[in-house]
């Protein structure tokens, strides 16, 4: 650190002395002439008003750009189309999002929409004004729903990258754009307020903006101030019906029956607030720029849900039911008599977190001459976040389950008797908690030094070289366990550990309260009211947990007292920075330098331009972590024996460390061709690299020796010994590699008019991907045991090709009123594949290979018969993505319906909620043939997805507009499907409502 930070303080240094000498260059060199003043000016920025202009001017920047680009302009100032950052990337061509709140958390719906992909692909960077950002988050890009859209003016993604550019980008960049005050000529203010109303939880939720910008010209130069602030709240609810894995009983059953069917809803609480301020001089040849940015993003939200617990080898299904063609639950009642009925948790989980990035960055540029232009870029970027997780539960069990799963959406049918069970507190028990923090920090300082000169020459237009420094540390620390799930009571426990659970009739009675589920998805589904802990138990951690758990206290000294033995379930509250296995310690520097020729060949009958450039970059990386081995823990009954034999390993702990660095070598040639003045064509080539995210360079493995067991009297007895181990990430991971090519024809027939085409293929090479490995280590008496150790690998390669169609048009030639309407419309096609470098495919899950017997889990997935899957796509690849919208603009009015969809694609395997350690083991080669011990994780699937949008603005005068916009007017169900042997069985139904925006602004 202390090297680069004497690096920071010389090039700050050299920073200055650039403006001052080019100052005093600039009072004894001659006046440029008017061409160089125009073009030191770089007038890119185009002020808009409305939605055609807005559409024109991102054409505009499409047309004339150098690379393969897609722009947004805000229809005015501080209005993007929609309502987040996430939703706009949406509507360009080639640009997905997801629909869930992170990628890990398949079973929370955003309504906002959250991660970005590019072409199918996740590996996007993050830019604000041309440099770069980040979260606090682990990945190296934004969190977009963190920012406010109200301080943007524009966004522009990139497809295919120059030497230029800040590399990292395989998927595409995304530069996000704010207003400077040279882009206005004098005074500008501009207020707004706006209020959105949730259909779903009849909540208002309300947001302003207030922008001021200034220019003065004096005799020391002009000078410019932009302020400009932002804050928005939102209150969502969204509601869920979950059906678990369907599994069946015995090898030999045709029928497959479902765990149980649950429901969920979740109130979600927004606050995003941003600020940004810019002060621009200029003055001859020498301009400069300060700017500050700093956005904020807290949330909260609790969720109450109901989810089965039951054990699926001992459900029965009464007389009567009915099956589909490959043997699945359609229809019926579902039982479990052996377990004294179906065990369902009822929960209360509570969440917090609290985001912000900052950015201060510092811009000069000095153009001696008409051939020389210097630029010196310095940033300081930060950023955090902190997060609170906490779910406490209920439990209760029931005679039967009623399901009607035939339909587009789960029933759960209740009478009379299952709809008085459901409301009865004393049918309820205390049944677990978990609780989660985590906080992470990430700066980084950065400098850039870029030196253009223009030569005179019909050909060689400019060489552009430079260079680029960072140093950037990433720090997060996590709860251990990271997620502290700890049973207070469950019926499993009776008998060996207690005698009687926590029933609410004995505890807590007033802790609790009966959740109704009012207009559960919108009225078109209804499910019973359940017993839930109130929000207050869950967000009282670790107070109430104490209290909580000091019922199992109470319950198991008393079977001690009675039966001799038990109490083997005390709590253990997790740590949160105090335990090194918790944190993830980082620290990356890079050294960067490009250079670029660009040229033209004006005279040829068809004009060919463009720029050919090598990217040389260095990264090195250091990562400090922990290693853990821990031995199994044996419990005996008091006075009690032990039968099986269990290796003891010494337990190690340690801190470790590890570096990694490597060089890449990124070419790139970019050309357009001019057929004539309306029609031209591109083609792009590039080498790209996209660095692992920082948290799967986390340096911590963990090796871990359990059992499986039951107790027979007074002797525990083994059942068997498992050997796994995982390692939360791998700090030796390399980049991930592309080699990629853009074709495209795009034809201008108006100045909004456009059919565009691009065809492009990326080859991707050392994708990272989840390998299981089988590790040999040695016990305390030197036998060998296998350990099956999961850890992200660079581990495959593929591609994803396809190509884009894109269409605008107003339909000015049409009489009258008519001349207002116009259509923007594009549609993209992706064909993805990826291939391991070390297959390990095979029919089944368990190979009779001792404890490494599961290597397909992370790699092709395990249904709960223990077979496996081939043949997956890359995650997050949806074939079809359509944009379509209808337009009108004429006079004060404005107004647009907006439908976005993309096809199904592979959320992931193994994810949770789809994952389980309770598998049928069917391979007849296998030793543990017929048992119900085995690791699966599904490949999770998410339906094709459309949503409508809408909005309506009148411009009053110059000063005055007023809109009002409607978000998923067609009350959208988001689905999610697991791949199972029988077929994609439906796993999850998501609704939040529409919603609903009246908004006014006012410029001065």
């Amino acid at each position: 650190m202390r090297q680069f930070q004497k690096t920071a303080v010389s090039i700050a240094a050299a920073h200055v002395a650039l403006c001052w000498s080019a100052v005093a260059m600039a009072q004894s060199a001659p006046a440029p002439a008017p061409a160089a003043s125009a073009a030191a000016a770089d007038g890119n920025t185009v002020v808009v008003t409305g939605q055609r202009a807005a559409l024109q001017s991102a054409q505009k920047i499409k047309r004339n750009a150098e690379e393969v680009v897609d722009s947004i302009v805000a229809e005015d100032i501080g209005k993007l189309p929609d309502r987040s950052v996430t939703e706009v990337l949406q509507r360009v061509v080639g640009v997905t999002i997801d629909r869930t709140m992170s990628k890990g958390d398949p079973e929370h719906y955003s309504v906002e929409g959250s991660g970005v992909s590019i072409r199918g692909l996740p590996y996007v960077r993050s830019e604000l004004n041309g440099r770069d950002s980040f979260s606090a988050n682990g990945g190296r890009s934004l969190s977009f729903e963190d920012v406010p859209p109200e301080l943007m003016s524009g966004v522009d993604v990139y497809k295919n990258p120059s030497a230029e550019q800040i590399e990292g980008a395989i998927g595409g960049l995304v530069n996000l754009r704010t207003a400077m005050p040279f882009d206005f000529k004098e005074f500008k203010g501009v207020v707004s307020v706006d209020s959105t109303y949730n259909k779903l939880n009849g909540k208002n939720s309300p947001s302003g903006s207030l922008l001021l910008s200034n220019v003065w010209d004096t005799d020391l130069g002009k000078f410019g101030a932009l302020f400009d602030v932002a804050r928005s709240k939102s209150a969502t609810r969204t509601d869920g019906i979950q059906v678990d894995a369907y599994y069946q009983r015995t090898p030999t059953d045709p029928n497959w029956i479902p765990k149980a069917v649950g429901w969920r809803t979740m109130e979600y609480e927004r606050d995003r607030q941003g600020i940004y301020g810019a002060l621009q001089w200029k003055k001859d040849t020498l301009q400069s720029s300060l700017t500050a940015f700093e956005s904020k993003y807290k949330f909260n939200w609790a969720e109450n849900a109901l989810f089965g617990q039951a054990n699926p080898y001992n459900t029965t299904v009464d007389a009567g039911a009915t099956y589909g063609p490959t043997g699945a639950l359609l229809t019926g009642t579902i039982r479990d008599a052996v377990d004294g009925g179906i065990s369902f948790d009822a929960d209360t989980r509570y969440a917090k977190r609290d985001s912000s990035t900052r950015e201060l960055a510092w811009n000069t540029v000095w153009t001696p001459n008409d051939r020389w232009r210097f630029t010196s870029d310095f940033q300081f970027i930060r950023a955090k976040t902190q997060g609170f997780d906490s779910t406490v539960a209920t439990g209760l069990q029931m005679a039967k389950e009623n399901l009607d799963l035939s339909g587009p959406t789960p029933r759960i049918v209740f009478d009379a008797a299952d709809l008085a069970a459901l409301a009865n507190p004393a049918n309820y028990y205390w049944a677990f908690t978990m609780d989660h923090a985590d906080k992470s920090v990430a700066n980084q300082k950065a400098w850039k030094g870029d030196v253009q000169y223009k030569f005179d020459d019909p050909v060689l237009v400019d060489l552009r070289f430079g260079l680029r420094l960072t140093d950037r540390d990433a720090k997060t620390q996590n709860s251990n366990p990271s997620y502290n799930w700890a049973t207070i009571t469950h019926p499993w426990q009776k008998s060996w550990d207690v005698n009687e659970l926590a029933y609410l009739s004995n505890f807590g009675t007033d802790l609790v309260r009966l959740h109704t589920f009012d207009n559960f998805m919108n009225g078109n589904a209804t499910v019973a009211p359940v017993i839930v802990p109130n929000t207050a138990v869950a967000a009282g951690y670790p107070n109430s947990y104490d209290t909580l758990h000091g019922y199992y206290e109470t319950l198991c000294a008393q079977a001690v007292a009675n039966q001799g033995y038990g109490c083997f379930n005390h709590y253990k509250p997790s740590t949160f920075g105090t335990d090194p296995s918790g944190d993830n310690d980082q620290r990356e520097r890079t050294q960067a330098a490009y250079a670029q020729l660009r040229f033209g060949f004006d005279d040829w009958k068809f004009p060919v331009d463009g720029h050919v450039g090598l990217r040389l970059v260095h990264t090195a990386n250091k990562a400090h972590g922990y290693f853990l081995l821990s031995n199994a823990t044996i419990n005996p009954p008091a006075g009690g024996s032990v039968s099986g034999s269990v290796p003891t390993f010494g337990t190690t702990a340690a801190a470790i460390s590890h570096d990694n660095s490597y060089t890449n070598v990124l070419p790139s040639l970019n050309l357009k061709m001019k057929a004539d003045e309306q029609l031209q064509f591109r083609m792009a080539w590039a080498q790209a690299i996209s660095r692992p995210d920082f948290s799967m360079l986390q340096d911590y493995t963990e090796m871990k020796v359990s059992t499986t067991q039951h107790t027979e009297g007074n002797t525990l007895v083994i059942d068997s010994v498992n050997f796994t181990g995982k390692a939360t990430g791998n700090p030796l991971l390399k980049p991930i590699r592309a080699n990629q090519l853009d074709l495209t024809a795009e034809w201008y027939f108006a100045k909004n008019g456009s059919l565009t085409f691009a065809a492009f293929n990326k080859q991707l090479k050392d994708i990272i991907v989840n390998q299981t490995a089988s590790i040999a280590m040695s016990d305390s008496t030197g036998t060998n045991y296998n350990f099956t150790l999961t850890s992200p690998v660079n581990g495959a390669k593929g591609f994803a090709r396809g190509f884009e169609v894109a269409y605008q048009q107003y339909f000015d030639t049409l009489p009258g009123w008519l001349a207002g309407f116009g259509v923007q419309a594009n549609y993209t096609y992706v064909n993805s594949k990826q291939t391991r470098y070390n297959s390990v495919f095979s029919e089944y899950c368990t190979g009779g290979s001792g404890n490494a017997d599961n290597l397909n889990l992370n790699i092709n997935g395990c249904d709960t018969n223990g077979k496996s899957f081939s043949g997956l796509p890359l995650n997050n690849v949806s074939r079809d993505t359509i944009n379509l919208a209808l337009l009108y603009d004429r006079g004060p009015l404005s107004a647009r319906i907006a439908y976005s969809w993309r096809s199904k694609y592979l959320y992931g395997t193994n994810m949770p909620g789809t994952q389980g350690s309770d598998g049928l083991d069917t391979n007849p080669a296998s030793a543990n043939y017929g048992q119900h011990n085995l690791a699966w994780g599904m490949p999770l699937w998410a339906d094709a997805f459309g949503q409508i949008d809408a909005g309506v603005s009148y411009k009053f005068d110059d000063r005055l507009t007023v809109s009002l916009e409607g978000q998923n007017l067609n009350n959208a169900t988001y689905k999610q499907m697991m791949q199972q042997s029988v077929g994609m069985m439906g796993r999850s139904w998501y609704a939040s409502g529409p919603r609903y925006t009246l908004r006014a602004s006012y410029s001065f």
